[in-house]
């Protein structure tokens, strides 16, 4: 007996809803990334400077914030423990406006910043090669998040 196809309607709908997934994880990663990157890649007008830690907690790594143009030198800012940090570290860093909390800045800064579009990008490959069935543009895909998580860790 031959098997018979499935209905084309049922095809595309597929498509669709596996493609709106595809876009959901790309838009949460896009969003959850720009959280803190743009502080970085809208940086113009705010406060630069040089952090050096003094401390680091369980979430959060503190120390002085030396201005380099014309900002406010602070006794005490904070930048999260995830980029690396270590007592006695120094590098370079904006200030959100309004806090004494501070983003990393420079190369390793905005590749940590983009992290969770990395991961991101990783896992919106498997929905593009496992339910689109497009194994060419999710080996690019999972490959750009891969080099970016990879890239990241050896800038940090």
């Amino acid at each position: 007996m031959k098997r018979s196809s499935s209905h084309p309607a049922l095809q595309y709908g597929r498509s669709a809803a596996l493609g709106c997934v595809v876009l959901l994880l790309l838009v949460a990663g896009v969003l959850s990334s720009w959280d803190s990157a743009h502080h970085i890649v809208l940086a113009k007008g705010r406060e630069h400077g040089t952090m050096t830690v003094t401390g680091c907690g369980a979430d959060v790594c503190t120390g002085p914030f030396t201005p380099s143009d014309g900002a406010v030198a602070r006794s005490r800012v904070t930048v999260d423990q995830s980029v690396a940090a270590r007592k006695g570290d120094r590098f370079p860093v904006v200030v959100k406006p309004g806090t004494d909390d501070v983003v990393r800045t420079g190369t390793p800064g905005f590749l940590h910043a983009w992290m969770p579009l990395g991961g991101a990008l990783i896992l919106a490959a498997l929905v593009i090669g496992g339910g689109l069935r497009l194994p060419r543009t999710a080996w690019g895909t999972g490959i750009a998040g891969g080099v970016l998580l990879v890239a990241t860790f050896i800038a940090l």
